[in-house]
């Protein structure tokens, strides 16, 4: 879905644009100081001019585009322009941001249809929003004062940065950001921010193995990436290194593959390739001096055919590569910016997307306030927005990513600042339909941060789920939006009722008056059912006319079942029952069951199994472990 910005149609205003012979002006971002600065001018006299006004034969792009077309201006955006780098090497993704760009190309054939206006197109917050601008673009002594290609006639890097620039209020609010924000405001993709330091990469030559191999598979199926150096003091701020990298600053990745050593024939024979990455400083120059770098010695050892292929160039041009161990060595921070691909006709894995929209907001009544704060505030956490999830698989890959609603906008008034968010998993009951009073068996969940978004990707055996989004501190306020991508849809949905609502069916039947947990923890000593000796069981609890089922564990004689169900109960007196049945192809047979009285209580117990008599002589092979909980008030679980 594609929604105009503040309701200015492009269509529209181009065509009254031509109709009226005037070129545009938007007054939604006008040539001033107001979309310059949201403090005040640090740059001096700022002269706006157009394109046509700057060079006699101006183009969007200029032999087509690239990451060579992208120079940071006077401007800390390196972030935007590194992310702008990446943008560009993949042709669908620059497509979605410079939308029609052929009929947004100056034509020198029919010079009237100019008028002066562009759009581009940004994801967020779950939709793209199309961005009119004019081309009154800032100078200083005839120059482009921020971004600029190259060739002095190309503008497309410029009229980007214009638009991205009136999406957040002003170009200063451009200076200081995050490679991640605007990776996914070009792609709708999900971002992954690792610390290579922290994560042990650089001890561990497995595990960087692996994270080439995970590095390659995004840049293959299209993501963006970028890195940096931590810099741990404004002093260390765009400090150029001994080996020419710059800390404090944002490098794209334009390439990453393995490069086969060796020249001729033989090359094709040989078992041994380099894994490789090429970077580019969105400066434009700065380059890494180290092994692999332009002029280096090592690219003897490749052939002539191979350099070719890759694209190496001996020239001061800010686009290096480097070994991907030289690589982890140096730089301490990756981010990966996934499109999670849900088509499926692809040839690629596909994911099943649940998006939700939602919000922290206060109440004075506990049970409607939304703003509890991390896990530190017990007596509130549970009072946040919970969202529930089933895992359908054995074991699936879970990608969860939490973003709130990006304040840069709202820096001239001074409530830029992000809030510290996060979230935590928890595995709950298979039958839980109302929302959690009290805190379950935590599985996950993300650091807190005040960045715009926090993401985590996380293996979950099946089940059911709970995630609570939070901010750390409670009582804060704000909009987010919660993305789940499984292998199988997940049914993810919001839990709103803290308990069984009361209906007029409710003095028939009556209303609830217990409300009771029970976890089958862990059978021992089944009796085998196949030649092996094991059997192939699982669990169903049952209580007044409900039941829960636990998978089948294959090939066990003393299944985990780890299995929780949720009763709410009109009859106390009514037993609950834990029955253990082997699975068979044709019919399942059954291994014993335990009958838990009503008035037994809360307890932790291990039971024999016995016949559905039940009669004490009649106990079977095995024991079943079980936890009971049991509440007379209905939010207490």
């Amino acid at each position: 879905m594609v929604v105009p910005y503040e309701g200015q149609s492009f269509s529209a205003l181009r065509r009254q644009c031509q109709q009226n012979g005037c070129l545009f002006e938007d007054p939604l971002f006008p040539a001033s100081d107001q979309s310059l600065f949201y403090q005040s001018n640090n740059i001096g006299r700022v002269t706006w001019k157009r394109p046509k006004e700057l060079c006699s034969n101006p183009h969007l792009f200029v032999d087509g585009i690239s990451a060579h077309d992208l120079y940071q201006g006077q401007l800390g955006n390196c972030w935007f322009v590194a992310a702008c780098s990446s943008l560009a090497s993949i042709e669908a993704l620059w497509q979605k941001v410079i939308p029609d760009w052929k009929d947004q190309e100056w034509d020198e054939k029919n010079p009237e249809s100019y008028a002066g206006i562009f759009h581009f197109r940004f994801w967020q917050f779950g939709k793209w929003v199309d961005i009119v601008i004019d081309d009154r673009l800032p100078t200083a002594n005839g120059e482009l004062v921020y971004c600029h290609s190259n060739d002095s006639n190309e503008f497309w890097s410029a009229l980007v940065e214009k638009a991205y620039a009136k999406l957040y209020g002003c170009y200063e609010a451009l200076d200081g950001g995050n490679t991640s924000d605007a990776l996914v405001d070009f792609t709708g993709g999900v971002s992954e921010q690792m610390d290579l330091t922290e994560d042990g990469y650089k001890e561990d030559e497995d595990k960087r193995n692996e994270l080439f191999e995970r590095v390659l598979k995004v840049h293959n199926r299209g993501g963006l990436i970028s890195c940096s150096i931590k810099a741990t003091s404004a002093a260390e701020m765009e400090a150029k290194l001994a080996c020419g990298l710059v800390k404090g600053h944002a490098y794209a990745v334009t390439d990453v593959r393995r490069v086969r050593l060796g020249h001729g024939l033989l090359a094709y024979f040989r078992s041994d390739k380099l894994t490789m990455i090429r970077l580019r400083n969105p400066w434009g120059e700065r380059e890494w001096s180290g092994p692999w770098s332009d002029s280096s010695d090592e690219w003897n050892k490749v052939s002539k055919s191979e350099r070719e292929k890759i694209g190496v160039t001996v020239q001061d041009d800010g686009e290096f590569w480097m070994n991907f161990d030289d690589f982890i060595a140096n730089f301490t921070d990756l981010i990966l910016c996934r499109l999670i691909n849900t088509s499926y006709l692809s040839l690629h894995k596909t994911w099943e997307e649940s998006v939700m929209l939602g919000s922290w907001h206060r109440h004075d009544d506990p049970l409607l306030n939304r703003t509890g704060g991390c896990t530190n505030n017990k007596h509130s956490f549970l009072q946040n927005p919970q969202y529930v999830i089933d895992v359908k698989k054995p074991e699936d890959e879970v990608l969860i990513c939490l973003q709130q609603k990006d304040r840069r906008a709202t820096l001239r008034g001074g409530r830029g600042e992000n809030l510290a968010i996060g979230f935590d998993i928890h595995r709950v009951e298979l039958n839980r339909i109302y929302r959690m009073h009290i805190t379950q068996q935590k599985v996950g969940g993300s650091t807190y941060i005040n960045s715009r978004s926090v993401f985590v990707r996380i293996d979950l055996k099946e089940g059911r789920y709970v995630i609570i989004p939070t901010t750390f501190d409670p009582g804060l306020e704000g909009d987010f939006l919660l993305r789940i991508f499984t292998d199988v849809p997940s049914d993810c949905k919001e839990l709103t009722l803290d308990e069984p609502p009361h209906t007029c069916w409710s003095g028939l039947c009556g209303y609830p008056s217990l409300v009771t947990q029970v976890h089958v923890l862990q059978a021992d000593g089944l009796a085998g059912q196949d030649s092996g000796g094991v059997s192939d069981p699982y669990v169903i609890i049952r209580c007044e006319g409900k039941k829960v089922r636990s998978p089948v564990h294959n090939n066990m004689c003393s299944p985990v079942f780890d299995t929780k169900g949720l009763f709410y109960r009109n009859n106390a007196n009514q037993p609950i029952s834990i029955e253990i049945y082997n699975h068979n192809l044709v019919a399942d047979s059954f291994l014993g069951q335990v009958t838990l009285r009503a008035d037994q209580g809360d307890f932790q117990q291990i039971l024999h199994l016995r016949d559905k008599g039940n009669r004490r002589d009649n106990d079977l092979p095995g024991t079943v472990t079980v936890v009971m909980r049991t509440s007379s008030v209905l939010t207490n679980i």
